[in-house]
């Protein structure tokens, strides 16, 4: 189902940015060529990198020319994108100041796979490109009266800070920002993926797998803070880097920027109670983030547990994500990873009260203006 909502451009000013995108509007912008695409359905599929929808249902392409080396290239091209997270289980903290001893819930997380780095501008433009935006399919019904605010510094549909419907090729293999919660599940959804989960994203950060050891590590890449590792603001980068920087600081499984770069979004509802176990609430439903952002002061705030939340329809320059893949069930029959979504994490073991708290701001919220 497709609906055209953004045939019809108006003029707008256009207003100076701010962080990553500074240097970026500072000079001349240099916006990407357009992609021609082939007729051939199978082929199309692949060049605009629906790699998932493919892998999830092979069966439907079997009479297409060629689907026997398509199909094999695919397979290669998940494996090459994304690590496998091994089953393991994370304990995530359930009030705003993450204290020692303070109330936390346990998560079991099952083996699944998990992108080795956030989408890119590039990546993210084939989405555009697809016309993703009209394709109503792919956005939650409550959601289509706001997919008219999802424009471009021109009024057309795309990310915030592109311009005319195409990023800037000086930053395609950048992390792609601007984009809400809803925009990033459009996307995954689109390509065959989903979001993950918070207890799945902080499994593949904490590498806290199940073994008798029982390690858990406060980075991907071991216990102490290394700016050389990951883009913080310690690191004195100013602005994102591309996604294949900063090798040093990947996770085991090649996994790579979970702290640094951007903030990413998760497939959870941020839900947190202060010290006397009541709900702090705010006007509107915020969804997890994780990992810090270029622009991450405290070094606190950009770790494998850290958590906070953002409005669901915020579009800034320090959020971005990436995707998860679910591996095939041997048992047809048994419980599957949570897909896609929004899953609320209520924490047992300190029980909420009916009389919610309300606060302005939470601890490391990214600006949303």
């Amino acid at each position: 189902m497709a609906l055209r909502l953004f045939s019809r451009k108006k003029e707008v000013r256009k207003r100076p940015g701010r962080g990553w995108r500074k240097s970026a509007l500072a000079t001349a912008y240099e916006p990407a060529a357009a992609q021609r695409y082939s007729d051939h359905p199978l082929e199309r599929l692949v060049q605009l990198g629906r790699y998932g929808i493919l892998a999830a249902d092979p069966n439907q392409w079997k009479e297409q020319p060629g689907f026997s080396s398509t199909y094999e290239r695919v397979l290669e091209a998940i494996d090459d994108s994304f690590g496998y997270v091994p089953e393991g289980y994370a304990s995530i903290p359930q009030t705003i100041q993450d204290a020692p001893g303070c109330a936390e819930q346990d998560f079991d997380t099952n083996p699944y796979l998990l992108a080795r780095h956030c989408v890119t501008h590039a990546e993210y433009q084939s989405f555009v490109d697809d016309d993703g935006y009209e394709n109503l399919d792919l956005w939650p019904e409550d959601i289509w009266p706001h997919l008219i605010d999802f424009k471009d510094l021109t009024a057309c549909a795309g990310p915030r800070y592109w311009k005319d419907g195409r990023h800037d090729k000086r930053y395609e293999r950048h992390p792609v920002v601007g984009i809400s919660f809803y925009e990033a599940g459009a996307f995954a959804r689109w390509a065959g993926y989903r979001l993950p989960s918070e207890a799945e994203w902080q499994m593949a950060a904490s590498w806290r797998i199940r073994s008798s050891a029982q390690t858990i590590r406060r980075y991907p890449w071991g216990d102490a803070l290394n700016i050389r590792h990951c883009n913080v603001w310690a690191s004195s980068i100013g602005q994102t880097l591309p996604v294949d920087e900063c090798a040093s600081g990947a996770a085991p499984n090649g996994v790579m920027q979970l702290v640094g770069n951007v903030w990413e979004w998760t497939a959870c509802d941020f839900t947190a109670c202060d010290s006397e176990g009541r709900n702090v609430v705010g006007d509107m439903v915020l969804k997890a983030i994780r990992g810090g952002a270029f622009d991450t002061y405290f070094p606190a705030q950009a770790t494998s547990v850290f958590r906070t939340g953002s409005v669901g329809l915020a579009r800034v320059h320090n959020i971005g994500f990436r995707c998860a893949l679910d591996l095939p069930s041997d048992d047809e029959d048994g419980e599957q990873p949570p897909v896609g979504g929004a899953d609320r994490v209520d924490s047992p073991s300190a029980p909420m009260r009916d009389d919610p708290v309300r606060t302005p701001e939470l601890a490391g919220l990214p600006d949303a203006n």
